[in-house]
């Protein structure tokens, strides 16, 4: 059960780490180049907050297993 943890906690901080980085990159290409966002019909974030729902319904998936797992470590204690 604790490798499964352990494995749990990478996916969680490998999500959220390119969840931030693509983000960043995102608004700074915004900063640069604001004439190839200005042909879009959406603001410019959007692409940000669809990614973010998506990492969020991930997270709460992984958070689930991790309750799910400290659950199960102590029913065999």
């Amino acid at each position: 059960m604790k490798k499964l943890n352990h494995i749990v906690n990478i996916i969680m901080g490998s999500l959220m780490g390119a969840f931030v980085g693509r983000s960043l990159l995102i608004a700074w290409r915004f900063k640069t180049y604001p004439e190839l966002y200005a042909m879009q019909s959406a603001p410019w974030y959007t692409s940000i907050l669809t990614e973010g729902v998506c990492v969020l319904a991930v997270l709460l998936i992984c958070i689930i297993i991790k309750v799910i797992i400290k659950k199960n470590c102590k029913d065999t204690d």
